[in-house]
């Protein structure tokens, strides 16, 4: 039988076109495929997709979203501090981690305009942010410790550690005590600096004020009151003298300046304090008229530091009130008695 060039031709091209339709659907040989390892968290993870499909999504690009955005540390090691982050307040100093180990400690902050530390590790913060407080020894400064610090501006109440802060401001009255344990070591930093310049600027004016009583533990506090309770009673102590654990001079951020006592009243120093601590960042902590309110009689030689920025804000709400005598109590919203 004659077959027809149009049959032959038409044959080959099915032939051509089956074979091609079975070499694209083969599989691709792995040495074809690449082969790459990725470390993502929780461990490590073999890629075997084309090259071409990795360059769509970079692994690195998962954990820039959340960025570490704390400041790069001094790389120090071989001390064991007993916490390595916290979180304060503006306003707040949070006892010092302690030091596991044996060194001459040398104390101090990448950036203290964020928060700042003492020379035996009081934490303080200043403004919002973070920042890393550090910790070496002052004859290898290769060997210390790291602290994260994040500061945070407080709204509202909170209570950390067992210490109330409302807005920011640390509370200690007769409805709001203090740890037994809580103990700056002494003034705070900021209380202490800005007394300084408080005693700076009356003296430009004229006025000498110096401290009487600062910083007192509870222990410390305990023996005054329970003298005073001996002496006068407990109602009548109650009046000028708090319980231990219920005083502002354990916060370290309350100072009685020059005479203690009712001989104070209307001195020039006492007139002084009430009409210019504010400027410093202190505020005069029970006002005359307020006992009621504050739980205690007036006592002009009673300040207490609280920050530039809230005394600042506390002097405008008295001025709002048209009250000199406006106390923190009303200012914030709280009582103060003994519950």
């Amino acid at each position: 039988m004659k077959i027809s060039k149009a049959l032959i031709l038409a044959t080959a091209a099915a032939l051509i076109f089956a074979f091609s339709a079975v070499s694209c659907g083969r599989e691709v040989p792995k040495t074809e495929q690449s082969s790459e390892s990725f470390s993502v968290a929780g461990g490590t993870v073999e890629s075997t997709e084309p090259e071409e499909a990795t360059t769509e999504a970079e692994p690195e690009e998962t954990t820039a979203e959340e960025p570490d955005d704390f400041p790069e540390g001094g790389k120090i090691s071989g001390v064991t501090l007993s916490y390595n982050e916290a979180e304060v307040f503006v306003g707040q100093t949070l006892t010092y981690p302690y030091v596991y180990d044996s060194i001459d400690e040398v104390w101090s902050s990448s950036d203290e305009t964020i928060a700042t530390v003492d020379s035996v590790g009081n934490i303080t913060g200043k403004s919002e942010g973070k920042c890393i407080i550090s910790v070496a020894d002052k004859d290898d400064e290769t060997k210390g410790a790291e602290v994260k610090v994040t500061v945070k501006k407080s709204s509202g109440t909170e209570v950390v550690n067992g210490i109330t802060y409302i807005d920011g401001i640390l509370i200690a009255n007769k409805s709001y005590p203090l740890p037994q344990d809580y103990n700056p070591g002494g003034l705070t930093p900021e209380t202490n600096a800005a007394f300084q310049e408080l005693v700076d600027g009356a003296a430009k004016d004229g006025v000498t004020i110096y401290l009487s009583s600062g910083f007192r533990s509870y222990d410390l506090q305990s023996q005054i009151y329970n003298n005073y309770v001996n002496a006068y009673g407990q109602s009548t102590a109650d009046t000028f003298s708090a319980r231990p654990g219920y005083s502002e001079h354990q916060s370290g951020m309350a100072i009685d300046v020059n005479i203690i006592d009712d001989s104070f009243i209307g001195t020039p120093e006492a007139i002084w304090i009430e009409a210019h601590c504010n400027e410093y960042g202190f505020i005069l902590r029970y006002p005359f008229g307020k006992q009621d309110v504050t739980g205690y009689k007036y006592e002009p030689w009673h300040i207490r530091y609280i920050g530039k920025e809230n005394a600042e804000a506390f002097r405008k709400e008295a001025d709002k009130r048209d009250d000199v005598n406006l106390t923190l109590e009303e200012y914030l919203g709280i009582d103060s008695y003994y519950h």
